[in-house]
């Protein structure tokens, strides 16, 4: 009996983390693809600028809900080209966790040696 919990348990688990991930994939990274520049400048871009994880993650939050171009972290030639994105349509909660990966898969502390 407390093998099939424990079963369960790591099947939910497993369920639960393929969702935040295509939570990521089919909202972040299905458009970066379109773009020359990696999704991973961006995100180096933001550390450069805000330092820590709470910062990087605000400022992007807060960007991704409301894209204006005084609040771009893009130079002025990669804005004329392609433009400031439009308005994440992911709820609070949903672009949080997409964040939550992206921190997660580009952060340097505790990798560097």
């Amino acid at each position: 009996m407390a093998k099939l919990i424990l079963g369960i348990i790591l099947f939910s688990s497993f369920l639960q983390a393929a969702k935040i991930k295509t939570i990521y994939e089919s909202n972040c990274i299905k458009c970066h693809k379109k773009l020359p520049v990696s999704i991973d400048k961006y995100f180096y871009r933001y550390l450069l600028k805000y330092s820590s994880e709470k910062n990087v993650k605000n400022a992007m939050f807060s960007f991704l809900k409301k894209p204006e171009k005084d609040r771009t972290i893009m130079p002025e030639a990669f804005i004329k080209r392609f433009g400031i994105k439009k308005k994440s349509k992911l709820s609070d909660e949903k672009l949080n966790e997409a964040l939550d990966i992206y921190w997660e898969k580009y952060k340097v502390f505790g990798k560097l040696k």
